[in-house]
């Protein structure tokens, strides 16, 4: 399947805070959603920053509808929406100001659509962005990201402060744009529940390094956790482990495959895992 997004090898050093990505790879197929997780700081915004050309990559290619993105690249731009964790509009516009100004901005704005949006998040068009809460200005800037009629929506903690049932009608909106399946999400998000309605793939990311991309049935139908003694954990398989947490009594081991481990090791405690186990154990544990 063709990739909408495809990110190879590419790093990038910040020498004064000694963080660095290092040579971070994953794509993106057409019509899919890629959930984007790491705990803060672990280089998820500077990785979308490097694929949007607003961080200057040191090493490496990102390629966007098949091609690499130039800054005088100003048509590609327009089939990208971004929602970035943040203020993402001055605070003393509102919505119609926003609109006006966007409708310069982009061949493709639609004002009817963004109108629509605003009905449905029920916000108001005169209210200014300043008296918005966290939650608001979330929903503003994803229904101006959809309203210039992007191919790609580029999500840096977009469902970030919106109450359960928002995030909800959120994630609802993201699944019927990736029903064309000329478009695709890249979502980064710390709220893995989410992730796991609604993702396809997941990748992983950690103090700068990719730990792991996979589907999110591989993750919630294969993937599982050993609870080990200490004595099991010395007769396991080195290959079998993706990364092990030693705790008090036991060892938790992450696996690929829990029915396979649980055929090769009889008698094993064998549990699923969700994505939040996943990631602590992939972070905090050890490999082998």
């Amino acid at each position: 399947m063709e990739n909408i997004l495809e990110v190879q090898q590419v790093c990038k050093a910040f020498p004064k805070t000694n963080f660095s990505l290092k040579q971070i790879s994953f794509s993106i197929p057409y019509g899919s959603i890629m959930g984007f997780v790491g705990e803060n700081g672990a280089g998820k915004t500077t990785t979308i920053g490097c694929i949007l050309n607003t961080v200057a990559r040191d090493s490496g290619t990102v390629r966007l509808f098949g091609r690499e993105m130039l800054d005088a690249d100003t048509g590609l731009r327009e089939r990208i929406g971004v929602v970035y964790d943040g203020d993402n509009f001055p605070a003393y516009w509102n919505a119609e100001q926003l609109s006006r100004v966007m409708q310069g901005l982009y061949k493709q704005w639609d004002n009817a659509f963004f109108y629509a949006y605003l009905e449905r998040f029920r916000l108001l068009p005169k209210q200014k962005i300043k008296h918005y809460s966290r939650g608001m200005t979330m929903k503003l800037a994803v229904a101006a990201a959809l309203s210039h009629h992007p191919q790609l929506l580029i999500l840096d903690e977009a469902t970030s402060g919106l109450d359960p049932i928002m995030r909800d009608d959120m994630l609802d909106v993201f699944l019927d744009f990736v029903q064309d399946e000329n478009h695709a999400i890249l979502l980064s998000s710390h709220i893995t529940s989410d992730l796991e309605k609604i993702a396809d793939r997941i990748t992983f990311i950690h103090d700068g390094r990719l730990l792991l991309t996979a589907s999110k049935n591989d993750l919630a139908y294969h993937f599982a956790v050993m609870r080990c003694k200490e004595s099991q954990f010395r007769e396991l398989d080195p290959g079998d482990i993706l990364a092990y947490r030693k705790r008090d009594f036991q060892t938790d081991v992450l696996v690929a495959d829990g029915k396979d481990a649980a055929r090769k090791y009889r008698g094993a405690v064998i549990d699923h895992v969700s994505v939040d186990e996943i990631m602590l154990l992939l972070a905090k544990g050890e490999r082998v």
